[in-house]
């Protein structure tokens, strides 16, 4: 039977908003001391909520939180108009508290770092695709993404899986229709495939949507004895995404956070003697199968140990759920400063060998596999690494060049003037930036403008009083609400 790791359970209530905040340590060292780390579940844009219960566990514990995981559907909505770009049922469209960071009339109290949901503003996302800080002390994974923080790497996929849209390229963009505001946020076998070329060990795995497989490796019954709508979808391995187990098998992470189900579940999952390799495969009637081979044996005899992945998901931000957990990772962080967040070399370097490959395209485009004829094998030699580590001068420190791209709305201020999806820039200064220091010749099909500044405007070209004149009222771009079978009830 499955005996709970005592890594993820046995905290006592700490306040009416957090319940579980267990600190473990990550590296075994001769240094006590380390980065300690909230990881979060769904925020739904509850971000005063969250900062107070950080607070509230500081106040409790007498230690500092240096950083704050979020595993989506963190809504980084800046003005009424990204409500419109937010894939979410009328009734539960809220400001929440997000724009205040954006504004700056709040700061951040902690460097947060998150990836995406499935509730989310697209259109906002969609100018940091590569990732970028969507205000002061919060930085956006992108849609995939590797970073360094002090010392431990971050990796994340944003967004959930959807069988139909996986094959095909990122055609999305605002005005959304009420198709494409749902599908901008499904993962793409692109990003994945990025993914698969890391070579160099990961510490923290995020994403949204659970590992298909993943529920079989812990206390499962448990698990459906609260929720036992579960039980189908996991019994036919469709309880998560295919691809994120992949993902899992594959970069052998040890530790893994995710959210999407509003529930805490903890797993242990041991990387076995075979390994077997997971083909995601799309059938006729346009949904996925899974197909294995078995690959190479993995060591595993006596004195030799297995990899290991610790699993756990994360409820959202609601008065007695568990929803917070507390680690305790990497170098301690220097008295009074923030954690050191760095771009990650390895992973710059398959973004730069990879980037011929984006698919923008609404058709199905498949990413080069062995027998395809093309090149499929993206890992980076050293030598590959290193000369990315020379565009940046050796300093691979994530530049502070946050500026607002759109309206900015302020608690005095939240008049609901724009009605339809902001149409904002199509390149953020901080992508800009990023794509010439790799010298990419565009984003996501659109030709990169040329840009003197590290940090510029943040707007592409298009201040915020250009662009609250090129808030149009396009009709056709309206979202209109209806029935999505991927939407998880929030009231559960």
């Amino acid at each position: 039977p499955f005996a709970p790791s005592p890594l993820f359970f046995s905290a006592p209530p700490l306040s009416v908003f957090l319940l579980l905040s267990t600190s473990f340590s990550l590296f075994h060292t001769s240094i006590s001391a380390k980065m300690r780390v909230a990881i979060e579940g769904c925020a739904h844009g509850a971000l005063d909520e969250i900062y107070t219960s950080l607070a509230e566990t500081e106040r409790e514990t007498g230690k500092k939180i240096d950083l704050l995981i979020s595993c989506g559907d963190f809504q980084a909505v800046r003005n009424t108009g990204d409500l419109e770009c937010l894939s979410c049922p009328p009734k539960y469209r809220s400001m929440n508290s997000f724009y205040k960071y954006y504004s700056g009339e709040k700061v951040a109290p902690v460097l947060t770092l998150f990836i995406g949901g499935n509730h989310e503003a697209a259109n906002h996302l969609r100018e940091l695709y590569h990732g970028g800080w969507v205000a002061p002390n919060i930085y956006f994974l992108g849609y995939a993404g590797v970073v360094n923080i002090n010392g431990v790497r971050i990796a994340g996929l944003s967004g959930i899986f959807n069988a139909r849209h996986f094959f095909r390229g990122h055609y999305e963009k605002p005005p959304y229709s009420n198709d494409t505001v749902r599908s901008a946020y499904h993962i793409r076998e692109f990003e994945v495939f990025k993914l698969l070329q890391i070579t160099s060990p990961i510490d923290i795995f995020l994403s949204h949507d659970w590992p298909n497989e993943v529920v079989h490796h812990g206390d499962e019954q448990a698990l459906f004895r609260r929720k036992p709508f579960f039980r189908d979808e996991a019994m036919r391995n469709e309880l998560g995404s295919p691809p994120a187990w992949k993902l899992l098998t594959v970069l052998k992470p040890s530790l893994w956070f995710s959210a999407h189900l509003h529930v805490k579940y903890a797993a242990v999952v041991e990387h076995g003697e075979e390994h077997a390799e997971v083909r995601v495969e799309q059938t006729s009637d346009g949904s996925m199968s899974e197909s294995r081979e078995e690959g190479e044996k993995e060591k595993g005899g006596k004195g030799e140990k297995k990899a290991v992945t610790r699993f756990l998901a994360l409820d959202k931000c609601l008065p007695r759920r568990h929803f917070l957990q507390v680690i305790e990772v990497g170098k301690e962080c220097e008295e009074g400063a923030m954690p050191k967040l760095e771009y990650d070399a390895e992973w710059l370097a398959i973004l730069k060998a990879t980037h011929h490959l984006t698919p923008t395209s609404s058709a199905e485009v498949r990413m080069p596999h062995g027998g395809s004829g093309q090149r499929y094998d993206y890992t980076q030699s050293e030598e590959e690494v290193e000369e990315v580590r020379k565009a940046f001068s050796h300093d691979m420190t994530i530049p502070s060049n946050f500026t607002p791209t759109a309206i900015v709305q302020s608690s005095s201020n939240v008049r609901a003037t724009v009605q339809m999806c902001t149409i904002g820039p199509e390149q953020n200064n901080q992508t800009l930036a990023l794509a010439h220091r790799l010298s990419l010749p565009s984003i996501l099909g659109v030709s990169i403008v040329e840009s003197s500044s590290e940090g510029g405007n943040g707007g592409g070209g298009h201040g915020v009083g250009e662009q609250e004149e090129r808030v149009a009222d396009r009709n056709g771009g309206q979202t209109v609400a209806s029935a999505n079978e991927e939407e998880i009830d929030l009231d559960i």
